[in-house]
């Protein structure tokens, strides 16, 4: 059963956001912001992100370096950067 966790919060004079102690034992202290059209969306960032992957993914990577997967994920970065600069040039011709 997935279980969702819903709730309103407002920042105080500094922009900060209280978390619910509850919230943080099951996800952790560590967010990353990430800034989408049309909300914020915070995900916790495990202390170890390759074990977080793993535990994600299950076996998939077992046989796979550290070294290896961060390469390929600046690989695919440095794609998405080119691609979307190449859209915005083509844009800017139209």
């Amino acid at each position: 059963m997935i279980s969702q966790y819903t709730m309103s919060k407002s920042t105080d004079e500094r922009g900060r956001i209280y978390l619910p102690k509850d919230v943080r034992e099951k996800f952790g202290n560590q967010y990353r912001i990430v800034e989408l059209p049309s909300h914020v969306a915070l995900f916790p960032v495990d202390e170890d992100p390759i074990a977080g992957l793993r535990a994600a993914v299950g076996d998939a990577f077992r046989e796979t370096k550290a070294a290896d997967l961060k390469a390929d994920a600046r690989e695919a970065i440095s794609r998405e950067v080119r691609e979307e600069a190449e859209a915005r040039s083509q844009a800017g011709k139209e």
